[in-house]
Formats: structure tokens, C-alpha cells, sequence
């Protein structure tokens, strides 16, 4: 009785999954799998206009900075420095600049670079002027501040200077507000 009990069980099963099946072909859409994107996936643009994919950097943790000229937070371009100097084997500094605070990053990359090394002596990786925030938001800063794209992190920078901390497999392990100065232990005990 037993064995006549699960044959019947299995034959109801495997019509019940036909039949969905069927059904599913039926006026049903087929969802395609999604790419999940890496951050490795994303080429920039430097200061000096040549293209820098940033899978360039697997196996290390990255510090990517929003940065800004003529901000109150302007002088973290020298702590930022000094921990691309001090901890450049551990951590890859790269600053984005943007204009979507304050109007504070007016300038053009030429302009952005005179000032960084003129002023800071930064000699930390610096990208193309792109939008953080609003409708033109860059898609990386998209995929930093969506937890459904980079799969934890749903922090967007609200002012200049916010930081987040990439760790060696190109997750987002932690964002970090302006005030957060970057040689704090809150980021150097991460690397």
C-alpha cells in the first residue's frame, strides 16, 4: 500500500510540475538572469583623461573619495596623502572629484591637478570631475549607494569628502561621512 502511495504521490508531483511548466510557457514572460555587476567592472577616467578599469586594483582595498577644491574639508587632500604614502601597500586612494556640493569643484581637470599638487602634493590616483548625486549620478556612484546593486551599502554621499572603503574582493566593507578624517583609526584599523 505503501508503495502504491508514492508512486501516485511522485506521478501527482510530476504532473503538477508539467503542468506549471506548461503554464509557465503560456503567456508567462521569461525573466533573464540578471549580471550582477563588480566594481571591477567600471572604467574611469583619470585627471589626465586616459582610461583606468578599476580591476586594476584586485587583491587590494580601495578608498574612493568624493573631493572638492574649495571646501571646508578641502585639507583632508593631505591626509589622504599621507595615508596613500603610509598604507599606499595595503590601500588604493582614489578621488573623484565633484561639483554637486556647493558648487566647491568648479574647476577642470587641468585645474583640479594644478591645485591637488600645488596645495597637497597628491600624488594618490585622481579621476575625471563626476556627479555623486541627482540625476546624473555616475553608475558607480549608483552601484555604491545601492545595497540591490553592490549588495550591502545603501549610504550616498551627502556632503564632500564622504569615503567608502573597498575591501580586496571589491565589496563595500564601510562608508564613511566627511568628518571621518582619513588617517582616523575608524579606516586604519580596516586595513
Amino acid at each position: 500500500m505503501n508503495t502504491l502511495l508514492l508512486k501516485v504521490t511522485g506521478f501527482v508531483a510530476a504532473a503538477i510540475l508539467v503542468i506549471t511548466l506548461g503554464a509557465a510557457g503560456k503567456g508567462a514572460k521569461h525573466i533573464a538572469p540578471v549580471k550582477t555587476q563588480s566594481i571591477y567592472d567600471f572604467t574611469m577616467k583619470t585627471l589626465d583623461g586616459k582610461d583606468l578599469s578599476l580591476s586594476k586594483f584586485k587583491g587590494k582595498k580601495m578608498l574612493l573619495v568624493n573631493v572638492a577644491s574649495e571646501c571646508g574639508y578641502t585639507p583632508q587632500y593631505k591626509a589622504l596623502q599621507t595615508l596613500h604614502e603610509t598604507y599606499g601597500n595595503k590601500v588604493v586612494v582614489i578621488g573623484f572629484p565633484a561639483n554637486n556640493f556647493g558648487g566647491q569643484e568648479p574647476g577642470d581637470s587641468k585645474q583640479i591637478k594644478e591645485f591637488c599638487t600645488k596645495n597637497y602634493g597628491v600624488t594618490f590616483q585622481m579621476m575625471e570631475k563626476i556627479s555623486v548625486k541627482g540625476d546624473d549620478t555616475h553608475p558607480l556612484y549608483k552601484w555604491l549607494s545601492n545595497p540591490e546593486l553592490n549588495g550591502s551599502c545603501g549610504d550616498q554621499p551627502k556632503w564632500n569628502f564622504c569615503k567608502y572603503l573597498i575591501d580586496e574582493n571589491g565589496k563595500v566593507l564601510m562608508f564613511f561621512s566627511s568628518k571621518t578624517e582619513p588617517m582616523s583609526k575608524e579606516i586604519t584599523s580596516l586595513l
